[in-house]
C-alpha cells in the first residue's frame, strides 16, 4: 500500500528563469546603488560582483545604462521606492535594456541581516540572478501619457468636491440651509444665490425668488433656508472658493479635451492575446465602419460611463498580453482575496490595496450597476443579503473587472446582458424543492405534493 502521495510537476514561470548577466540598483532620491553580477571569466563557476554609487540625473543615469549595455547586462531589476525609480525605467528602457520594476514587499531582506544599501543591491541581484522576482505592470509610453492626465483629472475632481464642502460648511455656519432645499446647492438656483448673498442681497424673499425649474415650488421653504446671519466676512471667504471651484471647473474641462484627443489619437489596433491564445487587435478607434471603440465598448457595460471607461484605458492599457487571463487581471487590481491553505484548512485572505485609481472608477461603477435591473444589479441583490453592500459591491466590480479583460483582449467582443433572471431561469428544480419541503418539515409540517394540471 503506497504512502506517498503522487507527485505534482508544477511549471515554472517564464519570470522565474535563471540569468547569467544581471544588475540591480536600489533607488534612492539623489542617487542609486548599482550591483551587477557576472560570471568570472577567469574561474569558471564564480561570480563578479560590484557595487557603485550613481546619481540620480539623466547624465548619468544614461551613462549607466551605455555601460550595462555594453556589458551585456540580461536583465535590470529596479525596487518600487516612491517615484525616484522613474528616471531609472524610463532612461533603461530607452536604452534598450530589459527592464523590471519589483514590488518593495517581495525584495524585502531575510531576518537578520543587517540593513545597508550596498547589502540591499547586492540581495536584489542576487534574487534577480535566480528568478525569484516578479515583475510589475508598466504600461507602454503613450498609456503612461494618458494615465497622467486621468489620474490628475481625478486629483482636481477630488479637491474642486472638497471646496464644494468647504463652501456648504460655511454657508452652515451663517445660518443658510440652503443644502437642506436644494438637491445641489452649486446648480443655477444655488449658485445665482449664493452670488446674490455674496454681492450683499440678505433679503430671503429676494433671494427665493431667483429659484429656476422645479425649484420655484420651494419658495416657502427656500425663504426659511435662506433667513441666516450671512455677514461680509462670509461673502469674502465664499467668493474665495467659488472662484476655486471655477478654476477647478476650467482645468477639469482642458484634461478631459486632452484625454479625449489622446484616444483618438491611439493606433487603431494592438496585437493582443484572446483567452485562446490567439492574437488579434484591439484600440480606441474604428477598425471599420460600424465597429464600436474601445471607449463605447466599455460604455455598454451598466455602470460604466465615458470617463470611467477612459481611467480604465488609462491604468490597464489595451495590450491584455501582461494578464493572460482575467483571473491574472483580477489578482493583480486585488480584487479577489488571497488564498491561505495551512493543512487540510483553507480560508481567504485580505484582497490588498491595488491600483488606487482603478479601484476607485470600479467601485463607482459596481455601485451604480447595483442598482440597474440587469445581470449585475440583479448579482448585487443575491450578495448583499448574506455577505453585506461592500463584499457584495466589491463582488460586482470583479465582475465588471472580468467583462473588461474580454472586451480589451478580442476587439471583437460585444457586452451582451445576461438579463436580471439568469440565476432564476437556470435554477436546479429538484434542489429547490427538496430545500423548501425540508425548511418547512423543520418547522413541523407534513408536506405532500400535488403537481398541478
Amino acid at each position: 500500500m503506497p504512502v506517498m502521495g503522487v507527485p505534482e510537476q508544477i511549471e515554472d514561470e517564464e519570470h522565474e528563469q535563471r540569468l547569467e548577466r544581471v544588475a540591480a540598483v536600489d533607488v534612492a532620491k539623489a542617487s542609486g546603488k548599482v550591483c551587477t553580477r557576472v560570471p568570472d571569466e577567469s574561474k569558471p563557476g564564480k561570480r563578479v560582483t560590484l557595487v557603485w554609487d550613481v546619481p540620480a540625473t539623466t547624465h548619468a543615469i544614461c551613462e549607466l545604462a551605455a555601460h550595462l549595455v555594453a556589458h551585456r547586462i540580461e536583465r535590470v531589476v529596479l525596487e518600487s521606492t516612491s517615484d525616484y525609480w522613474r528616471p531609472f525605467f524610463y532612461l533603461f528602457e530607452a536604452s534598450g535594456l530589459t527592464v523590471w520594476l519589483v514590488n518593495a514587499n517581495d525584495v524585502k531582506q531575510a531576518p537578520g541581516r543587517p540593513k545597508t544599501d550596498k547589502l540591499d543591491a547586492v540581495w536584489l541581484a542576487k534574487l534577480n540572478e535566480r528568478g525569484m522576482l516578479r515583475p510589475s505592470f508598466v504600461p507602454p509610453a503613450e498609456i503612461r501619457r494618458l494615465r497622467d492626465y486621468t489620474r490628475l483629472r481625478s486629483d482636481l475632481t477630488r479637491d474642486r468636491t472638497r471646496h464644494k464642502q468647504r463652501l456648504e460648511k460655511l454657508l452652515e455656519d451663517a445660518l443658510i440651509k440652503l443644502s437642506t432645499v436644494a438637491t445641489d446647492i452649486f446648480g443655477k438656483s444655488g449658485r445665482d444665490m449664493i452670488e446674490a448673498l455674496i454681492a450683499g442681497n440678505r433679503d430671503p424673499e429676494q433671494l427665493a425668488q431667483l429659484a429656476r425649474g422645479r425649484m420655484r415650488v420651494k419658495h416657502a421653504a427656500l425663504v426659511q433656508a435662506l433667513n441666516g446671519r450671512f455677514d461680509d466676512h462670509h461673502a469674502d471667504l465664499a467668493r474665495i472658493l467659488l472662484d476655486q471651484v471655477d478654476g477647478l471647473d476650467t482645468q477639469i474641462r482642458q484634461l478631459t479635451a486632452t484625454i479625449d484627443e489622446l484616444i483618438t489619437a491611439m493606433p487603431t489596433t494592438t496585437g493582443t492575446t484572446t483567452g485562446t491564445g490567439t492574437t488579434t487587435g484591439t484600440g480606441t478607434g474604428t477598425g471599420h465602419p460600424g465597429t464600436l471603440s474601445t471607449v463605447a465598448r466599455l460604455d455598454e457595460i451598466p455602470g460604466i460611463a465615458e470617463h470611467s471607461a477612459q481611467v480604465i484605458i488609462a491604468e490597464l492599457g489595451l495590450d491584455m498580453t501582461q494578464f493572460p487571463t482575467a483571473a491574472h487581471l483580477v489578482s493583480w487590481a486585488k480584487l479577489s482575496p488571497r488564498t491561505i491553505q495551512s493543512g487540510p484548512r483553507t480560508r481567504g485572505g485580505k484582497t490588498g490595496k491595488g491600483n488606487p485609481y482603478l479601484k476607485s472608477a470600479l467601485s463607482e461603477a459596481a455601485t451604480a450597476a447595483a442598482k440597474t435591473d440587469t445581470f449585475l444589479g440583479e448579482r448585487y441583490r443575491r450578495l448583499v443579503k448574506r455577505r453585506g453592500k461592500l463584499k457584495a459591491l466589491i463582488a460586482v466590480a470583479r465582475s465588471i473587472l472580468v467583462i473588461i479583460w474580454h472586451l480589451l483582449a478580442d476587439p471583437t467582443a460585444r457586452f451582451h446582458d445576461l438579463g436580471p433572471d439568469y440565476h432564476t431561469t437556470r435554477i436546479n428544480t429538484d434542489r429547490k424543492i427538496r430545500n423548501l419541503i425540508h425548511q418547512l418539515e423543520t418547522l413541523g409540517h407534513t408536506v405532500t405534493l400535488q403537481p398541478t394540471t
